[in-house]
């Protein structure tokens, strides 16, 4: 028996390396294999070997945004179109990428109870998020780094935002100024902040956002040093190209962000960190007392949290894990989602991103009581694959998966849709 379990355990090891290897381009097919195959824990040797017969097969990749069926035909487009390093940037989790997995798993945990003979001929989508009505919750998260996925990076983001009428929150390390792409997105976006360990660029980037119209800060909390990216690094090291600039001092450090637009014309001479570990409770009312934008905490993952932001004034919570990128927790946000609305006593607006691929999952963190939803990784992935295109592609069909789910539960707006709906997987 014990030899069993450390063959098996030994079987996984492989198989994980070979999930995480960027020499090795899973195919889009190949690749939810294999993830199956962690996920289940008997992966043997005819798993092995099946999955190789995947591999060598191939698999006909999309030529067009228009070809999709899911979100998920345009990641190996992605993984094909990009450099190793920056494919691997994109895929990373933390140390064996569990948390990552568990941000999907946390779905199948749900059950939709559909209801029948209601009349679902109108499908009202529509949200409301500090006075603005939006046609759709689903929001596109900040994801830093654009231009390492497309030569037009959050310009592109915006456009499809623009045309498709999607909320848009901009990183602290994008790749275009914050002016330029609310420019291109033709209405205010959220912009997103990293507290770094020296206050006079912190608040000169508050302000600079504040100026561009933005109506919301978004602080994000679940960051307090470089994470431990096992499948980036790993990436890094098969990738051949010189890009120093990039990549010099690790994530965290300082001058890889140094030459970002949204740091121009700063005095970085001070700055050792991109992210303070000096963020505390007080920091939060220091933002508030400096800044007239509507304040967002993107992290909070617990019901103390969630109370203490609330009694702090904080306008509204994200519940996020970083995509499973900050810590290896192996707990999804959709199963936070219930706690920290409790916690909030559902006094302000909670939102919620991490691992959401599928109409379905974006109903079910709904009908947990969530406002909106932000994805991540799928329009990176519409971006890196066909620029724009690509990711009003992926708005449109979540949208379609959305409304489609929405008319088979017998729901005909966002409201409607509550616990009801849901029931526990046994």
């Amino acid at each position: 028996m014990k030899r069993s379990s450390l063959q098996i355990k030994d079987r996984r090891r492989f198989l994980r390396l070979l999930a995480a290897s960027p020499l090795l381009a899973l195919p889009g097919r190949a690749h939810f294999l294999l993830q199956e195959l962690l996920a289940s824990g008997h992966a043997g040797t005819k798993d092995a070997l099946t999955l190789f017969e995947s591999l060598e097969q191939g698999e006909t990749l999309i030529t067009s945004a228009e070809q999709a069926f899911d979100v998920m035909d345009f990641e190996p487009v992605a993984r094909k179109n990009l450099p190793p390093a920056h494919f691997g940037f994109l895929a990373t989790g933390v140390d064996d990428d569990a948390t990552v997995r568990a941000n999907r798993e946390g779905f199948t945990k749900l059950q939709i109870r559909s209801r029948r003979l209601v009349d679902v001929s109108n499908i009202d989508m529509s949200v409301r998020l500090f006075g603005t009505s939006w046609d759709s919750p689903i929001v596109l998260s900040p994801v830093g780094d654009q231009r390492a996925f497309h030569p037009e990076g959050e310009i592109a983001a915006a456009k499809a935002a623009r045309t498709k009428g999607h909320l848009q929150i901009l990183s602290t390390v994008t790749s275009y100024s914050v002016e330029d792409v609310t420019a291109a997105r033709g209405a205010p976006i959220w912009f997103q902040l990293y507290v770094s360990n020296v206050w006079d660029i912190v608040r000169a980037m508050i302000k600079r956002a504040e100026a561009a119209g933005c109506p919301v800060l978004v602080l994000t909390v679940d960051l307090k040093e470089g994470s431990n990216r096992e499948t980036l690094f790993r990436a890094e090291r098969a990738d051949s190209r010189q890009c120093s600039m990039c990549h010099t001092n690790g994530f965290m450090g300082f001058g890889r962000v140094a030459a970002r637009p949204m740091f121009a014309g700063l005095d970085i001479s001070k700055a050792t960190n991109l992210i303070s570990q000096a963020l505390t409770w007080d920091y939060v009312k220091r933002l508030k007392d400096t800044t007239t934008m509507k304040l967002v905490l993107k992290g909070i993952v617990t019901r103390e949290d969630a109370q203490l932001a609330v009694e702090h004034g904080v306008d509204g919570i994200i519940v996020s894990n970083h995509g499973g990128r900050a810590e290896e927790t192996l707990r999804s946000t959709i199963e936070c989602v219930p706690e920290v609305l409790e916690g909030s006593a559902r006094k302000i607006p909670v939102l919620v991103d991490g691992g959401f691929r599928r109409g379905t999952d974006i109903f079910k963190a709904l009908a947990l009581g969530a406002t909106a939803v932000g994805i991540g990784r799928p329009y990176a992935w519409g971006l890196a694959s066909f620029g724009q295109p690509g990711v009003e592609a992926v708005l449109t069909i979540l949208r379609r998966e959305l409304q489609t789910i929405m008319r088979q539960a017998g729901t005909t707006s966002i409201d409607k849709i509550t616990s009801a709906y849901l029931a526990k997987r046994a």
